[in-house]
């Protein structure tokens, strides 16, 4: 099978954001997302270039354009999000983000009417309607094709950096999980999800999709739901790792350091150097402790298993990304990272939030919308 890869500006960046929509008063979700892409679906029809359908009715995507820098691309999604208020506030109606809801049932929702939707709910089944999850994935250009694995493999060495970051679901049906990331072990468990195979040659992974394809495990490419996958489409590596974040502050700093990560590890293929290659042991060891521990994860750092806490190799990150970020126009996005390691992550916010209310989790949704509202974190979070 020929999979060819589409022209694509290097390091041209797009941001897809999810967002659930919430009741209001109660907090609970609201099944709503067909009345909002009615109501701002273009004059002459079709998709709103900007709002976008998901899977289930309690949710909206906003989608960037390509743009050139994070901060225009997170303007594209500011812009999306005001006209969505023009819809919701009326139905009284708000906008939240995170890994998942804190007390929602899944049980309790409804799937888009949607042909590629019921058909992954019927193969799914339990495991597809559990699906009440949220997240941030972000597309960056790589000019081409053969750098798109070896970059690709390379990111995996910082998964736990960027799951860490991102960290925003410790509630799950109202309990507590003790992750700081339910999210990214749930997800996992669709078909084809979770982190990617070990390829590095193009071939090999088109071997893998006609093997896919022959044998109906999926019709079309992007059924492949990997953490980390090329985007043929798009001439992008699309970077699924992020939980929902709550605040643009944070989006802006995750997707700031996907954006100069990619473009760093091209660079340094360009200069012959070799990249980082952590075995895929130690990539899934380092996946399940950033989504136990969050911030304070010690990671596998390479293929010799050295570790450090992740806040301290990140300080480390920041200082060798800085020229990339002042080359890429994003150094005052870049600097968000430091703003999540001194507020906090949100599960710890949200936790803190929830023992302030004896435990009460509708508290914790009202903070997240608050933090939506205000596109920052609004208190420092004690560590947990």
């Amino acid at each position: 099978m020929d999979i060819p890869f589409a022209v694509s500006e290097r390091s041209s960046v797009g941001i897809e954001w999810e967002l659930a929509l919430v009741d209001t008063d109660s907090g609970d979700l609201r099944q709503v997302a067909q009345t909002i892409l009615d109501a701002v679906a273009p004059p002459g029809g079709g998709d709103h270039p900007s709002i976008r359908q998901e899977l289930l009715l309690n949710t909206v995507e906003v989608v960037s354009q390509v743009r050139r820098t994070v901060g225009e691309a997170g303007a594209d999604l500011q812009r999306a999000i005001e006209e969505i208020r023009a819809v919701t506030d009326p139905l009284r109606v708000e906008l939240m983000s995170a890994g998942t809801h804190p007390f929602a049932r899944w049980d309790n929702q409804r799937v888009t009417d949607k042909e590629r939707y019921q058909t992954l709910i019927d193969r799914t089944q339990w495991w597809g309607r559990q699906m009440l999850i949220y997240g941030v994935h972000v597309h960056v250009g790589i000019e081409d094709r053969d750098k798109v694995l070896p970059i690709s493999n390379a990111m995996l060495a910082y998964y736990g950096h960027l799951q860490a970051l991102s960290a925003s679901s410790p509630f799950w049906g109202g309990k507590e999980t003790g992750y700081a990331s339910n999210r990214a072990l749930m997800f996992q468990q669709l078909p084809t999800a979770g982190l990617p195979f070990h390829f590095t040659q193009w071939s090999e992974l088109e071997h893998y999709v006609q093997d896919l394809t022959t044998t109906g495990v999926i019709d079309i490419f992007d059924e492949i739901r990997w953490d980390l996958r090329p985007s043929p489409k798009f001439g992008t590596l699309e970077v699924r790792i992020c939980d929902g974040v709550p605040t643009m502050q944070e989006l802006l700093g995750t997707s700031a350091l996907t954006h100069c990560l990619v473009e760093h590890f091209s660079s340094e293929l360009d200069a012959g150097r070799e990249l980082p290659d952590l075995p895929p042991w130690f990539a899934q060891e380092n996946k399940w402790r950033s989504a136990r521990y969050g911030m304070d994860s010690w990671l596998i750092l390479d293929q010799y298993a050295h570790e450090d806490l992740v806040t301290a190799d990140l300080a480390r990150l920041l200082e060798r990304l800085a020229p990339v970020a002042e080359k890429l126009g994003c150094t005052e996005e870049l600097g968000h990272v430091d703003d999540i390691v001194r507020y906090g992550p949100s599960y710890r916010r949200q936790r803190r939030v929830a023992e302030a209310n004896g435990g009460r989790l509708d508290a914790v949704v009202a903070s997240l919308v608050e933090e939506m509202r205000a596109g920052r974190p609004l208190s420092p979070a004690a560590a947990s």
